[in-house]
């Protein structure tokens, strides 16, 4: 299969679905450029193309409408004609809908950009992914930004004008009008450029069509109002837009900048984080923030991860286990190796992933974008119309007429209307990450929640994927004793039911004897000689051969096989000394996650390979139907049926196993750890492996979706009043251009209120 190459950018400057339009329209004209994909949130375009495009076209053909790509480093696929950056190092910053003119460079202080390499340092980098625009405090005080500087100008000239025309009466329009070209010539120019380049009905055109009719019509004071009021909501925008992306990078600011290198000897020595290399050791100390992820080789404590989880509860980690970047020491010293690079930690993962989702378009989104291109115009004819005909038809004052069609281009803007999806599922996306759930693209987020039956794996879904002890049965043996002989006779082993028996004796501080000429008996079990004496555990069947066992304990065994549980049995000197019962166990939150979502009408089914009593033993326990013993076709095939019955299936599993599922069904969940494979398959994934985190997932759609479908009733909504008003000659262009940014204003924070999770 021909993969066709791609191009990832960092954007400066966008603030609203207007910009990534018109950013959208001129790169899809260009050669060679097969699709374009643009997030006005994460700041980035991906432009897929035929191997030939040029890197530096692009970017200057970006710099055209006021605003500034630069390749991603790392982010292209494409051949030698790719890898012309863009640094254009005087920084020139575009604007959105009222931009002006951003050739001369300023200094950024502590900011960089991805693919400048200018620094390193592992915070920063990430950070750097999930930004890089002029706008709002995002990169400082808003007035330090050009469009600040640009709107305090326009409000200065304002006032200056109004000072005079009170002092001199007969220059006031004409100060009027100076002071509206103030702001006016960028926007124009603006509106100029993206009308060459296949965007004749932008924002920018509308608002230099109206200023300069209502200075034609002797309205230049409103008109220069008008102007100054478009770039304080334009600015406005800026800031609310910046909201947007502070959740993810404050993601990305959790890692931090340095580690300390464990090297020769034992020494240590502190290094950038960003240059970490695979295998590197790393000493983290009580308190500190773990600066890649890896895998404990030394050492054991609590590990905070709640500012990645939102787990509230430290977990205990010692040797071999998994640690992620960003996570919080507790009270001991760790010595991690690092298992991936700065680029491909856990963090920096999940900030690639929901940026590339924000470029993956809804079908509510997709449709008000084909809705936009026609309702634009429209509101342009409409203009005309009522500009135009009531003084031809009816003899009304052109002067009157033509200011009302001049507010109602105004009001018409789609500015609000078209950021009404993509700023909530934007929010909902960077939310979801922030718990662990990622949802790759916004189609997605809409299906999920109108899944009506979802489909679970069981080992590692709804269990925790490794057996634990569940009982321990003593024949004249205390329990402890019984555990102390086979983890003697297990150390060393890997084997799961090996390090279940092993994990118990740790847990319940047991000591662990030496044991000698181990053995270990295929198919059978293990023997050693613990103390002086023959020690066996194995198998019920093979503890036969070598003691009797009374019906009583036979029908014990059955008993804990019938609970789905691997029962071996110890035998001490050819007596039996013990039982020990071991079961792959429910998650801790399976239970209730699985009502979570049949409380919302969801059918939840376990589809497994496992066998039936196992299984039924598990599903019991859980109160979710079972369907046992299948092969991967089988669970593909079972998808299958439920759609044709009408059902939007989920199917939630490992990623790997079962993905013929996955992809079969409506929505494939992987669920599965942040270094997992998982991460990056299906179209979903949970990271922290919670089963009621599936029921989150369908919550928060849910909450999109409402959050979606009010924005469109405030954008359409203020339009209509402010229409009928303007018509009826109740209100002015001064309230047209407010009802528009103010419109966009509402949406964009009405959508930012999904940032707060499941209260919002």
């Amino acid at each position: 299969m021909n993969i066709s190459p791609q191009i990832r950018f960092r954007v400066e400057g966008m603030d609203c679905a207007s910009c990534a339009a018109k950013i959208d329209t001129a790169v899809s004209r260009m050669a060679g450029v097969s699709d374009v994909a643009v997030s006005v949130t994460a700041g980035t375009m991906t432009v897929t193309h035929d191997g030939n495009l040029d890197a530096a076209d692009v970017g200057r053909k970006v710099k055209a409408l006021g605003y500034k790509a630069t390749p991603l480093s790392g982010a292209t696929d494409a051949g030698p004609a790719t890898r012309h950056a863009v640094h254009d190092h005087d920084h020139d910053h575009g604007a959105c809908c009222g931009g002006h003119d951003h050739d001369h460079g300023h200094n950024h202080d502590d900011h960089t950009h991805a693919g400048h390499d200018h620094d390193k340092d592992t915070g920063k980098a990430a950070v750097e992914g999930l930004h890089g625009h002029d706008h709002g405090p995002s990169q400082g005080p808003w007035w330090k930004s050009r469009k600040g500087r640009l709107t305090i100008v326009s409000g200065l000239a304002l006032a200056a004008a109004y000072g005079a025309g009170l002092a001199f009466p007969a220059i006031a329009p004409y100060a009027f009008t100076l002071a509206m070209a103030v702001g006016l010539v960028p926007i124009a120019r603006r509106a100029i450029m993206a009308a060459l380049n296949g965007t004749p009905f932008s924002i920018e055109m509308l608002m230099t069509i109206a200023a300069i009719g209502a200075v034609i019509i002797d309205a230049s004071e409103e008109a220069a109002a008008v102007v100054f009021l478009f770039l304080v909501g334009e600015l406005l925008e800026g800031v609310a837009a910046g909201k947007a992306r502070d959740s993810i990078r404050s993601l990305s600011a959790l890692v931090p900048r340095t580690a300390l290198l464990v090297e020769a000897g034992g020494q240590t020595r502190e290094v950038p984080a960003g240059e970490l290399a695979l295998g590197a050791s790393v000493l983290v100390r009580p308190g500190e923030r773990i600066s890649a992820d890896g895998e404990i080789i030394a050492g054991e404590s609590a590990i905070d991860e709640s500012p990645v989880s939102g787990e509230s509860i430290p977990v205990r980690k010692g040797m071999g286990d998994s640690v992620f970047a960003g996570t919080v020491n507790g009270e001991a010293a760790l010595t991690i190796r690092v298992t991936a690079t700065a680029e491909d930690n856990t963090i920096a993962r999940v900030v690639k992933l929901v940026e590339e989702a924000q470029e993956k378009k809804a079908p509510t989104e997709r449709f008000i974008d084909r809705f936009s291109r026609y309702y634009t115009p429209g509101v342009v004819v409409v203009a005309a119309l009522i500009a135009i005909l009531p003084p031809l038809v009816a003899g009304g004052d052109w002067s009157e007429w033509v200011y009302k069609g001049l507010a109602v281009l105004l009001i018409g803007c789609p500015c609000a209307l078209v950021i009404s999806t993509p700023a909530a599922i934007a929010a909902s996306l960077s939310a979801g990450a922030r718990r662990g759930l990622l949802l790759k693209g916004g189609a997605v987020l809409e299906s999920f929640g109108g899944l009506t039956a979802i489909a679970f794996d069981k080992t590692g879904t709804l269990t925790e994927g490794k057996p634990k002890v569940t009982d321990v049965l003593t024949f004249g043996r205390s329990e402890a004793e019984v555990l102390s002989l086979a983890a003697a006779l297990e150390t060393g082993s890997s084997h799961p039911l090996a390090l279940a028996i092993l994990d118990r004796a740790k847990a319940d501080g047991i000591a662990v004897p030496e044991a000698f000429d181990a053995r270990a008996l295929g198919g059978k079990g293990v023997s050693a000689t613990v103390g002086g004496t023959e020690v066996f555990l194995g198998s019920p069947k093979a503890a036969a051969e070598r003691t009797i066992l009374p019906d009583a304990v036979r029908a014990a065994i059955d008993t804990l096989n019938g609970e789905g549980k691997t029962v071996s049995l110890l035998v001490e000197n050819g007596i039996l000394a013990g039982a020990i019962a071991m079961r792959d166990e429910p998650r801790d939150d399976a239970a209730a996650g699985l009502k979570r979502l049949r409380d919302k009408g969801i059918r939840t089914v376990m589809l497994t390979g496992d066998n039936a009593r196992t299984a039924q033993a598990i599903g019991d326990a859980l109160g979710i139907e079972v369907r046992a013993e299948l092969m991967p076709e089988d669970k593909r095939r079972i998808v299958g049926e439920w759609q044709a019955e009408g059902l939007k299936v989920g199917k939630v599993g490992d990623g790997i196993n079962d993905a013929p599922a996955l992809a079969a069904a409506n929505i494939g969940i992987a669920m599965g750890g942040g270094t997992d494979v998982a991460l990056e398959t299906a179209d979903a994934a949970i990271l922290h492996g919670r089963v009621g985190d599936v029921a989150r997932m369908v919550e928060l759609s849910k909450r999109t979706m409402r959050n979606i479908a009010e924005n469109i009733t405030i954008a359409l909504g203020l339009k209509a009043v402010f229409l009928v008003t303007t018509v009826l000659g109740v209100t002015g262009l001064w309230p047209a251009i407010l009802a528009d940014t103010g419109a966009t204003v509402l949406v964009t924070a009405n959508a930012l209120r999904l940032l707060r999770g499941e209260k919002a």
